[in-house]
């Protein structure tokens, strides 16, 4: 059986993925990790690469984690992707470990060209905490989230933007996080919010994008991040199986229509 077409794929939603940009007609994309856990860092690029519609190649991954951030050429990729992250912005820079301070100077030098250039950049989750502080955005824990579904409503400028073309005015994401953004910079458009944290999804310039919810998380994925994350502050300890349950119950198929628009856009 041949690969699913795009219409069938966005019906499939997280079943399938999307269907796949076929192999060595673009310029590949690349993933930008901080996950020191390596289940949880390959099953967040399978997840990317899946629900992007990318095959082996044309997601390249940088585990920052891992060492110094190489040498970038933009001109040699269709966009960038980052991921989530262990990592708070927030938190006061007395208290940042070494390899913290290093990811956030590197992603801000970064950033520099990224802006400049109006490249292609979607931040999933800790995309908040570097395009956002990057750009002077507030960030910090007024709207911490707690693990689960959360209904996320598009703006006005949400629903007229071509990364969300095909998604309803309201749908269910999954969320989990300890900071937010409190307040945008003037210049930034805001196109998604939920009831408890105002600032879901942004736009700088044309093409730079950073959700904090996950789009690019089904059940299964997670799942397994509460169960790695399990002492990591989220949640008491205690509470997992009550939250993997509030995840399972819920119902999370819109939000990899977003990366699939991502690639589809961007893809050269």
């Amino acid at each position: 059986m041949g690969a699913p077409s795009v219409v069938m794929a966005l019906m499939l939603g997280t079943a399938t993925g999307a269907a796949p940009i076929p192999s060595g007609t673009v310029k590949p994309f690349l993933l930008l990790a901080t996950r020191a856990d390596d289940d949880v860092a390959d099953q967040e690029y399978e997840s990317f690469a899946r629900f992007g519609g990318l095959e082996p190649g044309q997601l390249r991954r940088i585990r920052l984690e891992a060492g110094p951030m190489p040498a970038i050429d933009l001109d040699g990729y269709s966009g960038i992707v980052v991921g989530g992250s262990p990592f708070n912005a927030s938190d006061p820079a007395h208290q940042k470990p070494a390899l913290q301070r290093r990811v956030e100077r590197e992603m801000h030098e970064l950033l520099d060209d990224v802006v400049a250039r109006d490249f292609p950049f979607f931040g999933a989750c800790y995309g908040v905490g570097t395009l956002g502080a990057h750009q002077g955005a507030v960030i910090d824990r007024t709207y911490g989230e707690p693990v689960g579904p959360v209904p996320i409503s598009l703006t006005e400028a949400g629903r007229a933007d071509p990364l969300l073309e095909g998604l309803p005015d309201v749908f269910d994401a999954f969320v989990g996080h300890k900071e937010a953004c409190r307040t945008l910079p003037a210049h930034a458009t805001l196109l998604a919010s939920s009831p408890l944290c105002p600032v879901q999804l942004f736009r700088i310039r044309s093409n730079l994008y950073a959700t904090q919810f996950h789009p690019e998380l089904d059940e299964a994925a997670t799942v397994r991040r509460i169960e790695t994350y399990r002492h990591a502050g989220y949640f008491a300890p205690e509470e997992m199986d009550e939250v993997i349950e509030r995840v399972r119950a819920a119902s999370v198929t819109e939000p990899p229509r977003i990366l699939q628009n991502f690639v589809r856009r961007y893809a050269r």
